[in-house]
């Protein structure tokens, strides 16, 4: 039945205007929103993830340089790209546990854009900025507390195998910690962080603390855990093809035809310059990408679990008061820091203080 100011009236058209739609969502349709909102919002979803790349690439290649060892230093030139397979393993693995971290913190800083554009708010310049500053430590505590809790539980069922490596042990033993332990460290890790990654956008729109997300994120994560990690399985296998393939190829050229034959430090110094460069290319386009998808698995958990979309619907006059209290006072700083209180108190569950302008209680 339509609802208050003709929501559902007019809902199939705001979904296609939205580019993401205000109800419960398919796989499909938050992989496509995901890439919707990179769309719409090009300047601050990418210029976003260009400062988040930049510094986790530039960090990954200085450890590539400096800290992993003179073999690595070669290694990244392609005739002895083979020369050192443990150092590439860990510049790999620091790569990916960085990349992780950015993804996370990126989910956080667009939460905002897709929640106001799946509420149909408008969107202003450095609106992501302004609705996720008052939360930047706690966005940085939750990430790193997922991103911790995923390792942690990688590393402890391991810890035996490096354990009787360490001590000398029967190769025996050190081989059956090994089958077990690795094994069911991964799935572990790959279970708690599928079960805390909400965390991160709800701490943002929900103004929670960080052991608060963390809570959060269980209870939207219940009955719905395989939806979710199929989302993100299916996310990852976008980013593997346009991050490590697709994007990379040209750079890799670039690094044969320059670099393939020279030696000495002027040349590593180059290839790495270009291999860093084509690194922060690829990942600035596939960052907002999974971060999007995180923060719309959210955004679904919140409709499917909680009716959200029903709720706003109902609610509908404050929502609408919200959208033309925005397009009224954008020169007014007061008004225009009510206003971000009031798109955050859609979201929240707690009770939270009338609008002095709208009268409105959410």
């Amino acid at each position: 039945m339509p609802g208050p100011d003709g929501w559902d009236d007019v809902a199939d058209a705001a979904d296609v205007v939205r580019g993401v739609p205000f109800r419960p969502m398919s796989i499909s349709e938050m992989l496509d929103g995901a890439i919707a909102g990179i769309r719409r919002r090009p300047r601050t979803t990418l210029g976003l993830s260009v400062a988040i790349s930049t510094v986790i690439q530039v960090t990954s290649s200085v450890a590539a340089y400096f800290f992993i060892g003179d073999d690595a230093r070669d290694e990244v030139t392609p005739d002895v790209l083979l020369e050192s397979l443990g150092a590439q393993v860990t510049l790999t693995v620091l790569g990916l546990v960085l990349s992780a971290f950015g993804i996370l913190l990126m989910a956080g800083l667009v939460a905002p854009i897709l929640g106001r554009e799946l509420v149909g708010l408008p969107i202003a310049p450095r609106q992501a900025w302004r609705d996720a500053r008052p939360r930047l430590g706690r966005l940085i505590g939750t990430a790193a507390a997922v991103m911790g809790i995923s390792l942690g539980a990688l590393v402890l069922p391991a810890a035996p195998f490096f354990t009787l490596i360490a001590v000398d042990a029967h190769p025996a033993l050190g081989a059956v910690a090994g089958i077990v332990g690795f094994p069911l460290g991964i799935a572990l890790m790959v279970w708690l962080y599928i079960l805390f990654v909400q965390a991160v956008p709800a701490v943002v729109l929900e103004r929670r603390t960080v052991t608060g997300a963390l809570r959060r994120a269980v209870t939207l994560s219940k009955g719905r855990w395989f939806r979710t990690c199929g989302t993100l399985l299916l996310a990852l296998l976008v980013t593997v093809f346009m991050g490590f393939f697709a994007l990379r190829i040209p750079f890799l050229f670039v690094q044969l035809i320059f670099f393939g034959d020279s030696s000495g430090s002027e040349a590593t110094m180059g290839a790495l310059a270009v291999d860093t460069v084509g690194r922060i290319v690829s990942w600035s386009v596939v960052l907002p990408f999974d971060a999007g998808v995180i923060a719309l698995l959210y955004m679904d958990r919140r409709m499917r679990r909680e009716g959200f979309d029903l709720e706003l619907r109902t609610r509908g006059s404050s929502a609408a008061a919200i959208a033309a209290g925005n397009g009224a006072h954008d020169e007014a700083a007061d008004d225009q820091a009510a206003n971000d209180d009031g798109f955050i108190d859609l979201w929240r569950t707690d009770p939270v203080p009338a609008h002095p302008w709208t009268g409105a209680n959410p």
